[in-house]
């Protein structure tokens, strides 16, 4: 939910279906995270099993049906763009609302000199007349909530500065509609997913908003290293020989042989694992209805733990 793309986290979160949470709470702590799941077994929602493994008990389930996930939260497309995006919305609005009124002296709500040039050369590219900028934000913004299931978006109205107003801060947004912090911090991550979706379907609808995901979607779910390195197996070259090349551990080109498993449709992992031997994984994950590299080494002496981890990245969803 706080970490970085590596190769082993990006396994990880298509192995366990987890890519919708992936790095949707930057500011969760460790010890947060600790506090909140030894309140879930005191409240009887969960039960430990040892080894930081824990299962759902019959309320936890029923709590669960009761209170469903947030269903925009799209953390594996767009946690590496949700901070800049709210920077760039919440700038938009605080100068709009401004000129608005005709004010010209405020201290910019965001520091980022990057999201204010960014907002210079887009302020001169709207073709939205300068004094109609305030209605028309207002009225894109309204339209795309209006079609919003389960949103409440004054939870991040109330965080907007604007001619004389100062948007508050999450703990007092959190306090103010009487919700815990960590959840507030989920949905409002959750509203502005939906709004980054919401733009995108409606980008040739809407004259303003588009110009806040410029630039920022991105095409494929590679990491710059793990390009890279696929640029070089193209050219022919062994992960022995790629190791040497770039300088790099042989275990960490394997890690992003694995990511290419993961994200490549066009790459076979026929050269690293014959067809009987990853028949035989897939086999044995499923007979142990786990994904757990241990448990399938021990019952298949033969595979070599990144052979397991490439069997499963290619084929551990089917």
């Amino acid at each position: 939910m706080n970490g970085k793309k590596s190769s082993q986290t990006i396994q990880d979160a298509h192995l366990f279906s987890l890519k919708k949470f992936f790095g949707i709470y930057e500011q969760l702590s460790r010890e947060s995270f600790d506090e909140i799941y030894q309140a879930m077994v005191e409240k009887n929602w969960l039960i430990n099993n040892g080894e930081q493994r824990y299962s759902l008990t019959t309320s936890g389930m029923t709590l669960l049906e009761n209170n469903p996930l947030p269903q925009y939260i799209n953390g594996w497309n767009f946690h590496q763009i949700t901070s800049l995006f709210w920077e760039r919305l919440s700038l938009l609005i605080q100068v709009v609302s401004n000129l608005a009124f005709c004010e010209s002296r405020y201290i910019p709500i965001q520091k980022n000199i990057d999201v204010h040039n960014w907002l210079k050369s887009t302020l001169k590219d709207i073709t939205v007349p300068r004094l109609e900028l305030g209605p028309a934000l207002y009225s894109e913004l309204n339209e795309c909530f209006k079609t919003a299931k389960v949103i409440d978006p004054s939870l991040l109205v109330f965080r907007l500065t604007g001619f004389q107003q100062i948007g508050l801060t999450p703990l007092q947004v959190a306090t103010k509609l009487n919700l815990d912090i960590h959840n507030y911090q989920v949905e409002f991550t959750n509203i502005l997913h939906y709004l980054i979706q919401k733009i995108m379907e409606e980008e040739n609808q809407l004259k303003i908003l588009p110009y806040l995901i410029d630039e920022l979607i991105q095409d494929d779910e590679l990491t710059l290293s793990s390009r890279k390195t696929q640029k070089l197996l193209r050219q022919g070259h062994s992960p022995d020989i790629i190791a040497k090349l770039r300088h790099l551990k042989l275990s960490t080109i394997e890690d992003h042989l694995v990511e290419l498993a993961l994200n490549a449709a066009d790459f076979s992992i026929d050269t690293y694992v014959d067809r009987e031997l990853q028949h035989e994984i897939l086999e044995v994950s499923r007979q142990k209805a786990s994904k757990q590299l241990k448990v399938i080494k021990e019952k298949i002496g033969a595979a070599t733990y990144f052979q397991i981890r490439l069997v499963l990245a290619k084929h551990g969803d089917r």
